[in-house]
């Protein structure tokens, strides 16, 4: 596991790497490896992270666990790489995203443009085994991206957390929701998405960001094939 978190995050995190739970974290995430395949790989542990510093953070979507497909989870929630193809419940985020803004579905699911606008991707597990959802839970990740989260909120400038689902809004007694702006709402998988489908999440966390003074989020995705 990577012992450094990116440079924007030091400050705010580097203590919790030297907790005795993240040492037995990192002791587990390393046999894991040596006896099976984990997500995503080494590297890419805080990719979402280094995507996003900081001091840039204007809005926090809250996943569960990295997907466990072969190739697919790669740091950021929902997200997959360029060439692997668009898991169901990024399928309906892109459903959602042309009903509000009338936004093509694009041909891939890497979101790493709305990292770079200041979307943290955060997973609330960071790793996984392949083929095994949940694998990872229980071992210290959530300490340590509550952890996350409180730095956001802790922090003046003001952000919007996104707890789509049971699981993501247990995390809300983390945030200071008189500073912060929290929208709930269904989780986008094919087991909610009648709920989450018309609900217009997309619409809320943009005029939450402007009445924070922020630029809101230009959610397009381009389509790779054209680039």
């Amino acid at each position: 596991m990577p012992s450094m978190l990116p440079d924007s995050w030091q400050a705010v995190l580097g203590e919790e790497l030297d907790k005795p739970y993240f040492q037995q974290l990192t002791d587990f995430v390393a046999a894991e490896r040596r006896e099976h395949q984990v997500f995503p790989p080494e590297e890419e542990v805080f990719a979402a992270l280094a995507a996003t510093p900081f001091d840039k953070v204007k809005v926090l979507v809250l996943g569960q666990d990295p997907y466990h497909g072969a190739g697919q989870g790669h740091g950021l929630c929902f997200s997959v790489r360029p060439g692997v193809r668009t898991p169901p419940s990024l399928r309906n985020i892109f459903k959602e995203l042309k009903d509000e803004f009338g936004y093509p579905v694009p041909d891939n699911g890497y979101l790493m443009p709305w990292a770079e606008q200041g979307v943290l991707l955060l997973n609330a597990v960071l790793t996984v085994r392949e083929g095994e959802a949940n694998s990872h839970k229980g071992k210290g990740w959530e300490k340590f991206t509550d952890a996350v989260i409180r730095a956001v909120s802790d922090r003046p400038d003001p952000a919007v957390f996104v707890l789509w689902g049971n699981y993501a809004k247990k995390k809300k007694p983390l945030i200071d929701a008189d500073r912060h702006t929290v929208i709930e709402g269904a989780h986008p998988s094919p087991l909610s998405a009648k709920l989450f489908l018309g609900s217009h999440p997309f619409t809320q966390i943009d005029e939450a960001v402007k009445s924070q003074g922020h630029e809101p989020i230009d959610w397009r995705i381009p389509d790779l094939a054209s680039v």
